[in-house]
């Protein structure tokens, strides 16, 4: 899968028979993945869930490589909107900000479960996912790290690297989420003590000052 590989399905305008198809893939795709995993998962696996042809499956993706990356720049899309009307909203004070921002990628995780699934297990054992799965996550960082420089102006965190914090709030938000959602966990997950213990975490490593002597 080179970095400038289009992954985005290959008909850009599908009739409505197509539209029926690459719907159909897609749901087989999800279902197959979430019930043996992405890397046991192969295209006749999924077609033949689908009930359609390799063909068809080609038509749209290059391999179940590009279809998964396809998918991981969905969640990355849905979770940019979640969180940035998350961000906006009016909050009384950082906590609920920081909460509201947690649900947003708790959500969006859980909706698309299957995906980051694959996503997960492929960044995993392939360096090049791996590396389009870093620069998805890119994002988030930078937006929780501008934030935390903006924390650190008003005193609370001094001396703390803000990219390596955000780095490591990021990482922890998306284990945890596969922790506790994948491997047939999500039906028992507990949304929102899950929710407000990632929140808790995240605001007490960023809204802390140091005591006074």
């Amino acid at each position: 899968m080179g970095q400038n590989e289009s992954v985005a399905p290959q008909q850009t305008r599908p009739t409505k028979r197509g539209r029926e198809t690459l719907e159909a893939i897609h749901t087989a795709a999800r279902k197959v993945i979430a019930e043996k995993g992405f890397l046991k998962t192969t295209v006749a696996d999924i077609v033949g869930e689908a009930g359609k042809s390799p063909a068809s499956f080609y038509n749209y993706y290059d391999s179940k490589d590009a279809l998964l990356e396809h998918w991981a720049r969905e969640f990355q899309e849905e979770a940019r909107t979640r969180v940035e009307r998350a961000i906006h909203d009016s909050h009384p004070d950082q906590y609920e900000e920081i909460v509201a921002s947690v649900r947003a990628h708790w959500e969006t995780y859980r909706h698309r479960l299957a995906e980051m699934v694959g996503v997960f297990q492929l960044a995993m054992v392939n360096d090049e996912f791996a590396r389009v799965w870093d620069s998805l996550c890119g994002e988030l960082i930078t937006v929780i790290a501008r934030a935390i420089g903006r924390a650190q102006t008003d005193g609370y965190c001094p001396g703390v690297d803000a990219e390596l914090t955000a780095r490591a709030i990021v990482s922890m938000l998306n284990m945890f989420c596969y922790d506790s959602l994948a491997n047939g966990r999500a039906a028992d997950a507990d949304d929102e003590r899950c929710i407000s213990t990632l929140a808790d975490a995240w605001y007490h490593a960023v809204y802390w000052k140091p005591e006074s002597v």
